[in-house]
């Protein structure tokens, strides 16, 4: 269930992250600058957040299974447009309806992992399914900018289009929902209770969760682009790195879960890791010109860094809303992050024409430093 849970977020991930990297060919060869190459990258990321609460809403009445297969086959619709209708105006309908379907798997596979795992096994379990974002990240950094270059835009919508098809035919024959509790009318009525009017907990997560992922999306949207125009890195050469400095970062999502599993705590760890946010974005503001190997090496800590918080805020939030709220739950929490995500690329582009990307990544260096302040003193749980 956690594997195919991984592979169905990483599919919906792969679709969602393509248009990032033909940032350099669109700034390059068809002359868009990098707020408006920024701003279709998001396009995915915004459909995504439009629909995110509605497909957890679904997943908490009728199962997560159907969801993800169903959110899964209209992703690949979606690709399979974007393959066969040329236009950059055809291309931006294509992302917008794939990034409203690929949706289904950000709210639901959470749900599979909260019901198939125990409380003292779900950081692990977790940060294993986070690795679906930095996994899918990966996935188009290695084969995305190669093949734009050599059959064009189009074409690199081909992979994710065989991926989402395979990822839905498994989980349509072995995906199962996990069990659900028989309650007493009385825990029935205790669970339905609206977690949101307990206390603060799950929107100070919320809040929290959408600034620490704006240096994590300034990373994957304009990572490459700077290494190639600033640094002066060929496309391959840079995306190989983007695609290592994001596998770096899914193995940390695990080592991180397995340390809140250890200490008992989703919080402590949330608070060091967006500590650690600030530093590392302060590190990329002065490294660029410190050459190749420090380049590299900065980048794929601050890379791992900035991932490393969405296993923690995700467990987190599905602990403390319980069974029957955790799909909605999750799916605002999702929203609030991949709304922060789509402002990213028109925002952080004009930021980097302003002040260059020295000065852009130091003054994302402020969001950290703000969720620091927001992280609860102590954890949450519905269990």
């Amino acid at each position: 269930m956690l594997a195919l849970g991984v592979g169905a977020q990483s599919a919906g991930t792969l679709f969602v992250s393509t248009p990032a990297f033909l940032i350099p060919l669109l700034h390059t060869q068809l002359g868009l600058d990098l707020a408006a190459a920024g701003a279709l990258a998001a396009v995915p990321v915004f459909g995504t957040a439009l629909t995110l609460v509605l497909w957890g809403a679904l997943a908490d009445r009728r199962g997560e299974r159907g969801v993800i297969v169903a959110g899964l086959l209209l992703t690949a619709l979606a690709a399979a447009g974007a393959v066969l209708v040329p236009g950059i105006v055809p291309l931006i309908g294509f992302l917008l309806l794939g990034g409203m379907a690929s949706a289904s798997a950000s709210s639901a596979s959470g749900r599979v992992v909260v019901g198939w795992f125990p409380k003292r096994r779900r950081g692990l379990a977790m940060g294993i399914r986070q690795m679906s974002q930095p996994l899918g990240v990966t996935a188009a950094a290695l084969v995305v900018p190669p093949i734009a270059a050599a059959d064009g835009i189009g074409a690199t919508f081909l992979p994710t289009l065989v991926a989402l098809i395979a990822l839905s035919v498994l989980c349509l024959v072995a995906l199962r929902n996990p069990p659900r509790p028989k309650l007493t009318a009385q825990a029935h009525a205790a669970a339905s209770a609206n977690p949101y009017r307990a206390g603060t907990f799950l929107w100070r997560i919320h809040t929290l969760s959408a600034l620490l992922v704006v240096p994590q999306f300034t990373l994957t949207t304009f990572g490459l682009v700077w290494l190639v125009t600033e640094v002066d890195w060929s496309t391959t050469a840079a995306g190989l790195l983007i695609g290592v400095s994001q596998f770096v970062g899914a193995l940390g999502r695990i080592g991180v879960g397995v340390l809140s599993d250890a200490v008992g705590s989703r919080m402590r760890p949330l608070r060091w890791v967006a500590l650690s946010a600030v530093v590392v974005m302060l590190a990329l503001a002065v490294v660029g010109g410190l050459g190749p190997v420090a380049v590299a090496i900065v980048l794929t800590v601050a890379s791992a860094v900035t991932v490393a918080d969405n296993g923690l805020a995700f467990t987190a939030v599905a602990e403390a809303a319980g069974p029957k709220w955790s799909g909605k739950s999750l799916g605002i929490q999702n929203t609030g992050q991949f709304l922060a995500s789509t402002a990213v690329g028109p925002g952080i582009g004009a930021l980097i024409g302003l002040l260059g990307y020295a000065g852009a990544f130091a003054a994302v260096a402020a969001l950290p430093a703000v969720a620091y302040l927001l992280v609860p003193k102590a954890d949450r749980s519905a269990d």
